[in-house]
């Protein structure tokens, strides 16, 4: 039945098909006349006082923390536009990632964020920032934000290829990071990262020291240790 009702184009009334054609290029013309509305970007706002953010919680800190933490992953994501992370004000962004650790310090996530997120640009100087950040942070509690300083050493011999750094880095993850749940390898980059300099008698009595102190162990890794001694040895020997 829907097929006999159906009637060829060429059957239908001349000011019919005229007016399906201009009303077609009205359209047209009215789309061309009308451009765009302009997309404007909304900065990132300064964090507030951790103060009042807490009176604003109601009692439930941890809970304010985790929605601001989910409203600053959005903010690069604006109607109409996504926004580059090289055009975040990166001092107003350690401001927040701040205020919402403090919110909750034992949420990870502000950590997470600027070690494997906010890292993520060509700007060296956004990038020490979010280092800081964490730097900071890792102090005053080293046992639960070891692995976080670890991937700052890490990112700081790989990524910024400044080995200084990342020795720096190393050296607080050895001295301050003493607790029984980080592993040894964070405790011994510092080894690693010695030999690359080439100071291999700091590295050679960093080894011995760990030995000595009866700290370790592992059968396994006292023979691992051991070898890397006589290797490390063995290259101060043939560089004098």
């Amino acid at each position: 039945m829907a097929h006999r009702d159906q009637r060829p184009l060429s059957e239908m009334p001349f000011w019919i098909s005229l007016l399906l054609v201009l009303s077609l290029a009205l359209q047209i013309f009215w789309y061309g006349m009308h451009q765009p509305a302009e997309i404007h970007t909304e900065p990132l706002p300064e964090a507030p006082n951790k103060q009042i953010l807490e009176v604003l919680s109601f009692g439930e800190p941890e809970i304010l923390s985790r929605i601001l933490m989910l409203w600053l992953q959005a903010f690069d994501n604006q109607p109409g536009v996504s926004l580059p992370f090289t055009r975040l004000d990166y001092a107003d962004l350690t401001n927040w990632l701040q205020v919402i650790s403090d919110l909750d310090p034992n949420s990870q996530y502000p950590f997470f964020s600027a070690s494997h997120l906010y890292t993520q640009i060509d700007n060296r100087d956004q990038q020490i920032k979010m280092l800081n950040f964490i730097h900071h942070n890792f102090l005053l509690k080293p046992n639960k934000r070891w692995r976080w300083m670890a991937h700052a050493t890490i990112f700081a011999q790989h990524r910024l290829n400044d080995v200084d750094l990342a020795t720096d880095y190393a050296g607080l993850l050895r001295k301050n990071a003493i607790g029984r749940n980080v592993p040894h390898w964070a405790q011994q980059m510092e080894i690693t990262l010695l030999e690359v300099r080439g100071e291999y008698q700091s590295a050679s009595l960093f080894i011995g020291g760990l030995l000595d102190s009866k700290h370790i162990t592992d059968p396994h890794e006292l023979v691992f240790l051991n070898q890397r001694l006589k290797s490390i040895r063995k290259k101060s020997l043939n560089t004098k």
